[in-house]
């Protein structure tokens, strides 16, 4: 009967399975770095990046865009912009941007514009690059202006 009795005494004073597992101090480490491991994952299954944009938008999206407080920055040249562009848009000539990122808010989504749609996207992969949420558009300010959007000054 003594026997007995210390059997079942010693099982209740040990603790066994998972129970015992997650109780050590090195196991609840491993779990919290575990997850904190998966976190990391999630968070730079994009890259990092946070961009949330489309790479390129068309014009209606980009004017859409525009309409609702998107940061837009011509990317063209003095000249150009001079002749005509979007009312309440930036000028940073494409050749400036990487030197004057600090004049594009960080806050906003940015829309990178140009004449035809070239310039526009390699202005848009230096802000990507620097971290912003930045897209490009398509068509340009010539089909921006073909569709009616509105204009300050006309194309020649």
């Amino acid at each position: 009967m003594s026997r007995r009795k210390n059997t079942r005494r010693s099982s209740l004073n040990t603790r066994s399975g998972l129970s015992a597992l997650l109780r050590r101090p090195a196991m609840q480490l491993a779990m919290v770095l575990f997850v904190a491991f998966i976190v990391y994952l999630i968070a730079s299954a994009n890259g990092g990046n946070t961009n949330t944009l489309a790479s390129e938008v068309s014009v209606d999206k980009a004017y859409e865009m525009y309409q609702s407080g998107a940061f837009v920055v011509d990317v063209r040249t003095q000249e150009e912009w001079d002749e005509y562009h979007a009312p309440n848009t930036t000028l940073i000539p494409l050749d400036q941007l990487q030197a004057r990122l600090s004049e594009v808010p960080k806050d906003r989504e940015v829309v990178v514009v140009c004449r035809s749609g070239n310039r526009s996207q390699q202005g848009r992969d230096i802000l990507l690059a620097a971290g912003y949420n930045a897209t490009s558009m398509a068509g340009g300010l010539k089909e921006w202006y073909a569709k009616g959007y509105p204009i300050e000054g006309a194309p020649q």
